[in-house]
């Protein structure tokens, strides 16, 4: 087991880790920004640094500040959380390079599912099935419209090294297919400093179904079941939900045992995410995420396995504490995102947080690093916490779910949590019947 745990990030997930190395006995050190100083992480640790200003890029994304940080701390272990330095390869192999552990892939891994084509090239190759589309790059107006005459219209133009939809343009016809596909483009290259983008086909109603694997690296791996995340707005998730109201048990361990068997060829370590769009009965790759899942509480929920305990087990060389057939799937389970964002406009509403009280009572829980008095800088992602509720059927998660809603208290700054209150009243919600697209649809009609 490392001796020594540095968490590599802020907010609820630095918390969450926190309380992971807490309840395994392993000391940790949180880092921090000077907009953070007072944060609930900071005051809980054992011992914090101070690494930078509160813009990211020289704090958070600083790497050689955290590698200090472990150096000063005497840290042999680093828990990136997700985001910020999570997905990075370099900073696997800078650390790996110092001796100093990353919880989580290979650097190798997650070079290659970091780049979108490389990632669905070898996606075939492990026998994952994918969405038709392009063979690599679409370089030229010309590939573009090649392609598009094979897979058909309409399709979809994405960054290769894409994230949150930025890059990512949907052409119906080849009228608006070279406008969409330059725009990508654009977009990409400002985003990510990569104007490479690829397409595939563009699929109408689907679901985006993600499964949760884990690896210990040596040709071990499982699958702990799927993920809901069709709820969406702007290619951001809101509502998530295990298991998916869309399968059944027979679906459900067959492209589980898929992802499984790809993960044992890869040889993958620690926790992964292969996520799908899923339509009429068929699964398709979308990318994989080799990091913690912001939704991973909600698996945690129907498995009762703790996913970063596990991530510090494997990393530690202690290889899986379970196998598939140990694996028993239970009740349900929906998380909320609460963000400190005004419901109607999603404008992001920073401040301070005068009055909070959170929910609780059986099946309830919250993962938030909030308290009263708490300043809620302006410089991040305005996630302030999640709502994790679970359930022994879908029905009465959705009942305890409400009720937790109507009891959740924050005051002094705008939050979605009047988005969650309407969501869960509605019809189509209750029924399950939902696809990616139906969360914007149905803001563009509500009523100003």
């Amino acid at each position: 087991m490392v001796s020594k745990i540095l968490i590599a990030n802020r907010g609820e997930i630095a918390l969450r880790v926190l309380r992971a190395c807490k309840e395994l006995g392993i000391p940790c050190v949180v880092v921090h920004s000077t907009a953070d100083a007072d944060a609930m992480h900071v005051r809980l640790a054992d011992e914090s640094v101070c690494i930078g200003p509160p813009p990211s890029r020289e704090s958070y994304l600083n790497i050689h500040q955290i590698v200090a940080a472990c150096e000063i701390t005497g840290a042999d272990a680093v828990h990136p959380g997700y985001g910020f330095l999570s997905e990075n390869a370099k900073f696997a192999e800078i650390l790996e390079a110092h001796g100093i552990t990353f919880i989580g892939p290979t650097a190798e891994h997650i070079r290659i599912m970091g780049d979108k084509i490389t990632a669905k090239t070898t996606a075939q190759e492990l026998g994952i099935p994918v969405v038709p589309g392009s063979d690599g790059e679409v370089k030229t107006e010309e590939d573009a419209l090649r392609t598009a005459a094979e897979i058909g219209y309409p399709v979809l133009i994405k960054a290769t090294a894409g994230g949150g939809g930025r890059g990512m343009k949907v052409a119906k016809s080849a009228d608006d297919l070279i406008e969409a596909w330059s725009t990508a483009r654009t977009e990409a290259a400002a985003a990510f400093g990569n104007d490479a983008v690829y397409m595939e086909k563009y699929l109408g109603k689907p679901r985006h179904i993600e499964i949760q694997v884990f690896g210990d690296g040596e040709g071990n791996a499982i699958h702990l079941g799927e993920r809901d995340c069709s709820l969406q707005r702007r290619h951001q998730k809101v509502w998530e939900e295990a298991n998916s109201p869309a399968l059944n048990v027979e679906q459900r361990m067959k492209i589980g045992q898929v992802c499984a068997d790809a993960m044992k060829k890869l040889k993958y370590r620690g926790a992964g995410t292969i996520e799908f769009l899923y339509e009429n009965g068929e699964f398709y790759f979308i990318e994989m995420n080799t990091r913690l899942q912001v939704e991973h509480p909600i698996t945690e929920a129907i498995t009762g396995i703790d996913l970063v305990h596990e991530q510090i087990r494997v990393a530690s060389g202690g290889g899986l504490s379970v196998k598939q057939e140990d694996i028993n799937f239970h009740g349900h389970a929906i998380e909320c995102r609460i963000n400190a964002e005004d419901a109607r406009t999603f404008v992001p509403s920073p401040g301070t947080i005068t009055h909070f009280h959170a929910p609780g009572g059986l099946g309830v829980r919250v993962d938030s690093g909030a308290y009263q008095g708490y300043k809620i800088p302006p410089y991040y992602d305005s996630l302030i916490g999640k709502l994790i509720v679970f359930g022994r059927t879908r029905v009465e998660c959705m009942m305890r779910l409400r009720r937790a809603l109507d009891e959740f208290v924050v005051d002094g700054i705008k939050t979605t949590l009047p988005l969650f209150q309407d969501l869960v009243d509605n019809q189509d919600i209750a029924n399950g019947e939902y696809d990616i697209h139906w969360l914007e649809n149905y803001l563009a009609k509500k009523p100003a």
